[in-house]
Formats: structure tokens, sequence, C-alpha cells
């Protein structure tokens, strides 16, 4: 093992020569195969949605719980399990989490029933948690030197990327091959060379002083992440309800709790913090996790109207539809990778700016672009949206590990990966409340199609551009291209709104990161 490796096992970042040692990259590619598995499974399951209904008979609040489970259980146990890796070693929590994913996925493929299923795709969640965190504070130990590291964090939002872009079409090509559950087996070959090869090639690292694991703190943090979780989704699936905000609620009372119960410990003696909230201090830490949160808002919000458009108006089948979104895709691997020798000249802060900069750019296309002639000037904003969020995310996550200390690392990158999924949800929850309601308030259906269309149908078209699109397809031909037309009207009224809301906030943003950031020196 090389002397930096050595160093930075103890948890104190140290020099390392102007090469690092061939093992400490082939240790980064050990660890790009949990970061691609977790990608790949966040977006794969979708495609098998239809045929595990078939094959267990599932019903529809069933199938809800059989995507949720999963970000829930994860979303929960984030901040736990990164502060775990810390006290009792994040190479030892990763091979856990990964021996653990790999054995539940094999058995939750075989799973008899729709609870089976649910209760592995928790369990999966469970596991989860370890791996994400884990990769990315043990890059943080392996790559101490600024620029090795920076480019090692760019390979593994990369190795992210790359596994989103590829989840849906593995899934689509599997599902169609072989069965429902081939999608969660193909975690067990992906899994197996880290297990194999890590315990050798990668280096164990730690909080050289860890405290006792304050188990109360672990519970809270649950109680914090999986109410505000489920009332997030809740408000994107069916709007604004009371149970979404009471369990948001619920969530932000529990929160409160937390923050004295950390502040607390952090005075006391008896059991170190779980979360050291004195991150949050340092305003470039802060800052990037912002971000963060704001760059994987504006990427999943437009992903959720763009998925809607290219196959209800556009008529396009969901995997030609995901595979019109991968050149976008790709570009955010290469502007993640293309940043790391600019940041030598410009400084971060600017870059991660620029990055926002263009993100507002991509919804500046969408809320002043006219969207009817196909589906290019869409994917052309896709395009410029995934450059800044590939730009901004590389730089940010690099900012966030290297303004936390070595020995809190787990930590910082737990902190990350939940910015990760808080983004996503909010991005998912807030523009597709705000579309939906849009689109209710705006459809004008012609008169006739309440005499011509079948029973209980006009309220399906009322609710969703997919009820509007099933009922023009129950039409004669004048009058469907009627109702398709006020759909699309419709539609797009709410897509403007809000491409114009998250062009406000991406540009708000950039403004913050240049005046915060623009102090972080230039990598030497």
């Amino acid at each position: 093992m090389s002397t930096a490796s050595i160093t930075a096992s103890a948890g104190n970042p140290a020099a390392i020569g102007p090469r690092a040692p061939w093992r400490d990259w082939v240790a980064l590619a050990l660890l790009m195969f949990p970061v691609l598995l977790v990608a790949v499974d966040n977006t794969a399951l979708t495609f098998a949605l239809p045929a595990i209904a078939r094959s267990l008979d599932a019903s529809g609040v069933e199938l809800l719980w059989i995507v949720d489970a999963y970000p829930l259980v994860l979303a929960g146990l984030l901040v736990a399990m990164g502060s775990l890796g810390d006290r009792i070693g994040r190479r030892r929590l990763l091979f856990v989490g990964g021996a653990g994913f790999a054995a539940v996925s094999a058995a939750t493929a075989f799973a008899p029933s729709a609870e089976w299923l649910i209760a592995g795709r928790a369990g999966l969640g469970f596991f989860g948690a370890m791996l994400m965190p884990s990769t990315l504070s043990l890059i943080r130990n392996i790559f101490p030197q600024p620029n090795r590291r920076r480019l090692a964090v760019a390979i593994w939002a990369a190795g992210f990327s790359g596994g989103a872009a590829l989840g849906p079409i593995a899934g689509g090509w599997l599902v169609e091959h072989f069965w429902w559950g081939a999608v969660l087996l193909v975690a067990v070959p992906i899994i197996l060379p880290l297990l194999l090869l890590g315990p050798a090639l990668i280096p164990e690292s730690r909080d050289p002083k860890p405290g006792r694991v304050d188990v109360p703190s672990i519970v809270l943090s649950l109680l914090v992440m999986v109410p505000v979780v489920y009332g997030i989704k809740a408000l994107a699936s069916h709007g604004p309800a009371p149970e979404a905000f009471v369990s948001i609620g619920a969530g932000l009372l529990m929160g409160y709790v937390f923050v004295r119960r950390q502040h607390a410990l952090a005075r006391g003696t008896a059991a170190a913090p779980m979360l050291d909230l004195s991150l949050f201090g340092n305003r470039v830490f802060s800052t990037a996790i912002i971000a963060n949160v704001l760059a994987l808002f504006s990427f999943n919000g437009f992903i959720l109207f763009l998925a809607q458009h290219l196959q209800l108006l556009e008529g396009m089948s969901p995997s030609a539809s995901g595979v019109a979104m991968v050149p976008a895709l790709i570009a955010t691997v290469v502007a993640g990778l293309l940043v790391v020798p600019l940041v030598r000249k410009v400084r971060p802060g600017f870059v991660v700016a620029g990055g926002l900069l263009l993100s507002a750019s991509g919804y500046f296309l969408v809320a002043f672009g006219d969207h009817s002639h196909g589906p290019a000037l869409l994917l052309g904003a896709l395009m410029v949206l995934c450059l800044g969020v590939g730009a901004a995310e590389t730089i940010s996550n690099d900012l966030i590990l290297g303004a936390a200390p070595a020995d809190k690392s787990g930590a910082a990158a737990a902190i990350s990966e939940t910015g990760y999924e808080v983004g996503s949800l909010l991005g998912t929850a807030i523009l597709g409340s705000i579309l939906t309601a849009s689109y209710q308030g705006n459809l004008r259906l012609p008169a006739e199609v309440s005499d011509a269309a079948p029973a209980g149908s006009v309220g399906q078209a009322g609710e969703t551009l997919a009820g509007a699109v099933e009922l023009a397809q129950s039409l004669p031909g004048p009058l469907a291209e009627a109702v398709t037309a006020a759909a699309r009207s419709a539609f797009d009224s709410g897509v403007h709104i809000t491409a114009t809301i998250a062009l406000v906030l991406m540009a708000g943003a950039c403004v913050l990161a240049a005046a915060v950031l623009r102090k972080v020196p230039t990598a030497k």
C-alpha cells in the first residue's frame, strides 16, 4: 500500500507525489461497481412494473410501495450510515452493504408475492444506504491531493450518471428477454468484483477518535427523513393533500428534536453527535450543498415533464424515450470530466456558478420556446441542462469533501447524498405538482366530448395528460385531434410555468454560488 493510502487510512490528508499509485486508481475502479449498481437500480425497475403487476397480481397501492420502499429507507438511513462508517470503517461498511445488497437482490428477484417484493425493496434501501456515502468518503481519503481527488469525484459522478442512463435501457432489455426478476438479479455479478478484489486493493479509513454510536440519533434521523420523503412523494403523486403536509410537518418537528440532540451531544461527553452540525458553519460546504440540491431539483423536474411529452405527445415508446435522452446524459459525464482541468485556471466557485447558469439557460429555452414542432427543442434544452448539471455537481461535490475534515468525510458524503435524494424528490414533487395543477386548470375539452366519450374517461382526462391521451384514442378522428390539441395546450402551459420557476431558482443559485464561492482558490 502507498504511503499516501496509509496516511489517509488514519483519517489525515497527506500530500502525494506527482503520480498516484496504480492501486489507488484500481481501487477507484472497484468503487464504481456499487455506484453503477445503485444508479441502475434507481431507474431500471420502472420498466418492470407492468410485468410485476401481472406476475404477482399487485394492486396499485402495492406497486406504489414497491417503488417507494427503496428511496424511503435509503433516504432515512444515509446520514446514519455515513456517520457509522466514520466510526467502524468506511471500507468495512461498504463490503457489508455490497454483500447485503447482492444477497437481498437475489432473494427479491424470486419474490413469490408483492409483500415479499416490498420487504425486499426496503432491505435494498437499508444496504444501499451503506454504499453511496462509503464510496464518496473513501475517495476523499484515497485521493487527499485536491487535483487527483477532483478527477476521482468526476469519475464517480460519471459512473452515477452513466448508471442512470443505462438503467432504463438495461431494465427494458432484461424484462423483454428474461423476466422482471432479472432486473434485480443483475446486482450479483455487478457487485462481485468489489467483494473479491476490494479487500486487497481498497484501503480502510475511519475517524481516528470515534465516539460511541448514539442509537436515539439514528432513530430520530429515520423519523425525520422518512416522513418528509413520504410527504414529498405524496405531493408529487396526489397533489396538495392534508396527509402530505401532516407527514412533512411531523418530519420537520423531528428534525428540530434531532438538531437539539446533536447540539446537546456536542457539548457533552457521553456520546459523540451522529451529525457534526459545525460542518454547516462552513459557507463553502453549505453553499455547495445548496448547489447540489438545486442541480438535482432542476434535472429531475425536467425529466418529469420531458418523459411525459415524449411518450404521450410525441408517441414514443418508453425505451425509445430513454434512448433519446442518452446523448444528454452522456453530456453530463463529459461536462463533469472537462471541468477538472478547467478549475486549474478558473476559480471553482465560478465553474459551479457557470454550471448553474447553463442549467438556467436550458430552462430558458423551455420557458420561452415553442414545443409544438417535435421534440428537438426540448431535447436540446435537456442537453444544455445536463452540461450545466455535470459541471456544477462535480465541482460542488469536490468542494463538499474538501471543506470537511478527512475524519468526517463519511458524514460529509452522507449529507451530499441526502442532498441528491432531497433535490430529486423536490424537483419531482414541487414542479410536478405545479405542472399538474396548471394542466387541470387550463384544460378545455370540446363540449361534444361528453356525449361521445366512455363513462368516466372525461374525468380521467381532466386529471392527467395520460388520461387525455387515452380518451383521445377512444374518439373518432376530428374529435380525437381536438382533445389532443387541448391537452397539449394545457400541458404546455404548465411546462412554461414550471420552467419559469426553475429558471428563477437556477439563476438565484448561480448568483449565490458566485458570491459565496468566489474566494475559493483555483486548483494548484
